[in-house]
C-alpha cells in the first residue's frame, strides 16, 4: 500500500499526536469561554467549508472552529482542497495513494471516489504537487474530529473556475461527502489594510456574491472560493462566517500582516 507522507509536521504543525490533541483542546476550551458562540457552533450543519492554512499557533484556533461544526455532520468522506504554493503546474491534481500520513494516525484515502474524480472530471495525478501544506495542516484536525471518514486531496496550480467547480457541485450534491477549501487572506499588508481587504472576501462569501469576491478579495485561494461560491449558489446554500483572524492577534506585528477566516455553508434556512 503506498502512503502520502508528510512533509509539513514540525514546520506548520506539531509532530507529536499528544500537542495537537492538547491544542484542539485548548482551542475548544476557548471556544466555551463563550457560550453563546458554542450555542451557535453547535446548531449548524454544513458539508461545506473554508479554513485557513497558516501555522496551526496561528490560524488553528480559526480553522478549529470550522472542523468542530463538521464533525456533526454525517459525511463519509472529506475531499480537502487547496492551492498549490510550491510547484507550477496547469490544472487539478489528485492523490492517489492509499493512506495519508498525520501524526495522529494514518487517514485512509476513499480510492473508489479518487478513481471516480479522475474518469469523470478533467484531474490528473501529479506526483510533485503532492507536497503541499495548503492540504496537509487539514489532515490531523480530520482525523481527530471525524476519525471515521476516508479523505481525497485534490491541489490545483493554474486551473480554472470551469474545471474545479463541477467536482466541488457534485460533492455538495451527495451528502456523503464534505468540502473543504483552504485559502488564507491578504498577505504582507498593515493590519488596517489587512482589515479593510479581508472584509471584502467576507462580504462576498456571506453574500455569496462572485462579482465582489474577484473584484475586492485577495485570497491565494481564489480558485478554490470562486468555485465553492458558484456551486454555492447553484444549490441555493448560504454562506456563514465563523470566524476572522490575523497573524497580528498571536505575534504582535501590524506591519505585515496574513489574514485568516472560517466559514461554513449550508442550506438556507
Amino acid at each position: 500500500m503506498s502512503k502520502r507522507s508528510m512533509h509539513f509536521a514540525d514546520n506548520l504543525y506539531s509532530s507529536d499526536p499528544i500537542v495537537l490533541t492538547d491544542m484542539i483542546h485548548h482551542f475548544n476550551q476557548t471556544l466555551e469561554e463563550t457560550p453563546e458562540i458554542m450555542w451557535r457552533l453547535d446548531m449548524l450543519v454544513t458539508y461545506g467549508i473554508i479554513v485557513p492554512h497558516g501555522e496551526w499557533e496561528v490560524s488553528g484556533f480559526t480553522a478549529n472552529m470550522a472542523y468542530r461544526v463538521l464533525a456533526g455532520s454525517p459525511v463519509d468522506t472529506v475531499v480537502v482542497i487547496g492551492p498549490s504554493h510550491h510547484v507550477s503546474f496547469k490544472g487539478i491534481s489528485i492523490t492517489d495513494d492509499d493512506t495519508y500520513e498525520t501524526p495522529l494516525g494514518d487517514i485512509p484515502i476513499d480510492t473508489k471516489l479518487v478513481q471516480y474524480i479522475k474518469n469523470e472530471f478533467d484531474v490528473v495525478s501529479y506526483p510533485l504537487a503532492q507536497s503541499e501544506h495548503s492540504t496537509e495542516v487539514q489532515m490531523p484536525f480530520i482525523h481527530h474530529y471525524l476519525p471515521n471518514a476516508k479523505i481525497v486531496e485534490l491541489v490545483y496550480g493554474f486551473a480554472t473556475v470551469e474545471s474545479l467547480e463541477p467536482i466541488i457541485r457534485y460533492l455538495l450534491e451527495n451528502r456523503r461527502y464534505a468540502v473543504v477549501i483552504s485559502t488564507d487572506l491578504s498577505h504582507f499588508h498593515t493590519l488596517e489594510d489587512a482589515n479593510a481587504l479581508d472584509a471584502m472576501c467576507i462580504d462576498a462569501i456571506t453574500q455569496v456574491n462572485i462579482d465582489l469576491l474577484n473584484n475586492s478579495c485577495e485570497a491565494c485561494g481564489s480558485i478554490g472560493l470562486e468555485s465553492l461560491l458558484l456551486a454555492a449558489q447553484k444549490e441555493n446554500l448560504e454562506g456563514i462566517l465563523l470566524d476572522y483572524s490575523t497573524s497580528a492577534d498571536v505575534n504582535g506585528d501590524t506591519l505585515s500582516v496574513v489574514g485568516y477566516l472560517s466559514a461554513l455553508f449550508q442550506e438556507k434556512l
